[in-house]
């Protein structure tokens, strides 16, 4: 019987939950009302702000509230460009300018854009992280669909009324640096979780690690595992479809 692997302890949370308590919060288009379905409504950029925990810089924006004699301040994700100062503008019928929101179905094939809806309505969840951006494609409009190239290189449909920033997502190249020096990846993997050091499992003894243990340090059996392997034994390549290099040129179908 050996001892409970790292996998299986950090299922449970404990030492191993995000650090959270200095963050600034969600980073969200704006819910969507009357004024962004039929028209569009401007937002003030108040500050750009650094976020813990997340690679792409934020953007305190201040909208007239449309109901009510108030203002509402969003955080949306910076794109590339933008400054303090700046108006933005979010609706069907803004302008196409970098750091305005649109649904992707107004957008112009070749668009590049950022912080995708992947439903209408969620807010954006696509294309969100540091020097991202995802391309528009195409319109079906009898359909009422768009396809965009994802960062990745996969396309992906999503309904035209689906919104989208314009322009890429701030904070690109920031992997471009080396470290250098393990202080700065401790820096950078604590205002995270805890995720590093990490040991290898080969490094471990067989108690502690299924790839543990032996003479030198090697696997010692295959690598790849099944789906329905039990939490102790499941490390390595899980349910791996293939292995080895990818020789030759990823081809996409349109």
């Amino acid at each position: 019987m050996g001892r409970v692997i790292r996998n299986q302890r950090k299922g449970a949370g404990s030492i191993f939950v995000a650090r959270t308590h200095r963050r600034k919060g969600a980073a969200k288009l704006r819910s969507v009302d009357y004024a962004e379905r039929e028209g569009y409504i401007r937002g003030l950029v108040k500050e750009i702000i650094h976020d813990p925990g997340r690679g792409a810089p934020l953007a305190k924006v201040q909208f007239r509230d449309s109901y009510r004699f108030k203002t509402r301040t969003e955080l949306f994700i910076a794109t590339e460009g933008m400054y303090t100062g700046q108006f933005i503008f979010c609706g069907k019928k803004a302008q196409l300018a970098v750091g305005n929101t649109l649904p992707v179905g107004e957008l112009p094939e070749g668009t590049i854009i950022s912080n995708i809806e992947e439903k209408p309505g969620d807010r954006g969840s696509l294309a969100r992280t540091s020097g991202n951006y995802a391309t528009v494609i195409s319109h079906s409009a009898e359909d009422g669909i768009t396809r965009i190239r994802l960062p990745s290189g996969s396309k992906k449909v999503l309904k035209s009324k689906c919104r989208a920033t314009v322009g890429i997502v701030a904070g690109g190249g920031r992997i471009d640096k080396p470290l250098l020096k393990a202080g700065r990846a401790f820096y950078m993997h604590r205002a995270k979780r805890n995720s590093w050091p990490r040991t290898r499992g080969v490094a471990m003894n067989p108690v502690d690690h299924p790839h543990g243990g032996g003479n030198h340090q090697h696997i010692g059996k295959a690598s790849t595992i099944a789906r329905s392997a039990v939490p102790g034994q499941k490390v390595g390549l899980i349910a791996a479809r293939r292995t080895g290099l990818l020789r030759g040129t990823k081809k996409i179908k349109e």
